[in-house]
């Protein structure tokens, strides 16, 4: 998609305050239809999210179409889940460039949803969705573009390191690493009892890259961090460091072999599958990953067991705040020339009732405020405590820069993976991508 790329947004957000977000010039105007108007006439629509495997987040989607449909049977909602990064790099780009784009669909906000509203892709849902977001609160402004609402997020939390407790045990390991020293001094253990430290799945780069984006959230000061998401400007030499803490780590081998060809989700030769089913001991992903690792375990009550999660651990000396935490998270827009009732699923799917059902499938932890009363896993309501205690709150880096950086930068980190590349051509990469 050729998109002419203007300054991006500013989209570190502060949990305990506000996401910080601004934008730029949106897509067309649109508005509410008169209430008698809805529902009067069949209607069909096509909703695109992400998840793709059997399991308790495809099949809580399907009830809510299923609900949607009882409580407003002229509406039909077909549904299609697609893979996350064939979805967002592949199908949704190609649908939204050839008109013919799903009525509903995942959006990641940030510069991502920026481009699309320059393009004129979505539609404006501000008038019809005061009251959802206003109980979601702050995160909503992720999705906002100029103030204008183009999207409401369902789910929303950092990242960490998904953990193996009894793996830990076993190595003499005592409790989980807060700082990269203590990392290092882990992943020493683990190998000494032959076991993968970390699992990674570079084969789809965006879980590789997410280790950079932490070393350069601890080497980058947030002024930083909020600069150059706002000015896609990247001279400061943390970012040049952030490469070489991540080659400096990755040679001392802590991934299991042919991490490169890793898929990183949905299988059990992937990396989520390594830690599902105790071949590897850590996972650095976000808090969606509990309900993907059941997709991919050979026995849940073993997982339910074992599994642990703590916050990237702190690098001492960095120029980075040390409890700042790198997080985002899932939502979904209207194209432009979607009905209405489009955007009365989208209100319907961010409802207190729905959202504490997508909080009782341990898939990931909504944003309605009530919601969170149904998140019954520990090692979520550890991501739930460790969001709201977290100082400052980074967007993921691909989706604050927007796509065309976002995608040539998880390039140039995959190539640091691969043995090819080198710090400086992550940040070259960088800025040549902001320059088109």
């Amino acid at each position: 998609m050729a998109i002419k790329r203007r300054a991006t947004t500013v989209l570190a957000l502060s949990i305990t305050t506000a996401l910080l977000a601004a934008g730029c010039t949106g897509g067309g105007e649109s508005e509410a239809p008169p209430e008698s108007d809805l529902y009067k006439n069949p209607v069909t629509l096509t909703w695109w999210h992400n998840a793709s495997q059997d399991g308790p987040g495809k099949t809580y989607w399907e009830k809510v179409a299923k609900d949607f449909n009882a409580l407003h049977p002229t509406v039909t909602i077909e549904i299609e889940g697609i893979e996350t990064n064939q979805l967002q790099r592949t199908r949704l780009p190609a649908a939204l460039l050839s008109n013919d784009p799903p009525d509903i669909f995942q959006a990641w906000g940030g510069g991502e949803i920026r481009e699309q509203v320059e393009a004129d892709y979505l539609k404006d849902i501000t008038e019809q969705v005061k009251d959802e977001a206003a109980n979601i609160g702050s995160a909503v402004e992720i999705w906002q573009v100029d103030g204008k609402q183009y999207g409401l997020p369902y789910r929303m939390g950092i990242e960490g390191i998904w953990y193996n407790k009894e793996l830990f045990q076993q190595a003499g390991i005592a409790a989980p690493p807060t700082t990269f020293d203590e990392l290092n001094d882990a992943v020493t253990k683990l190998k000494a009892i032959n076991v993968v430290p970390i699992a990674v799945g570079a084969g789809d780069k965006w879980p590789a890259a997410h280790w950079w984006y932490n070393f350069a959230l601890r080497a980058c000061s947030v002024d930083t961090l909020r600069k150059a998401s706002l000015e896609t400007v990247f001279d400061d030499q943390c970012f040049v460091k952030a490469g070489q803490d991540l080659k400096a780590f990755i040679d001392t081998k802590p991934f299991q072999n042919n991490f490169i060809a890793t898929p990183g989700q949905n299988d059990p030769t992937s990396a989520n599958g390594l830690l599902a089913n105790g071949k590897a001991a850590m996972e650095l992903m976000g808090d969606w990953n509990r309900g993907s690792l059941d997709t991919v375990t050979e026995d849940q009550e073993a997982l339910g067991r074992f599994i642990g999660w703590f916050p990237v651990p702190a690098i001492a000396g960095s120029a980075g705040d040390p409890k700042a935490a790198l997080g985002g998270g899932d939502g979904f827009a209207c194209a432009k020339n979607a009905p209405a009732e489009c955007v009365e699923f989208l209100k319907y799917i961010v409802s207190p009732e729905v959202q504490l059902g997508y909080a009782e499938t341990g898939t990931g932890l909504p944003v309605a405020k009530g919601a969170e009363e149904g998140v019954k896993d520990p090692a979520l309501k550890s991501i739930l405590e460790a969001t709201t205690s977290a100082t400052y709150v980074q967007l993921w880096l691909d989706t604050a820069f927007g796509s065309t950086v976002g995608n040539a930068m998880n390039d140039a980190i995959v190539a640091i993976f691969a043995g090819s590349g080198t710090p400086e051509q992550v940040v070259e990469a960088m800025k040549a991508a902001a320059r088109k």
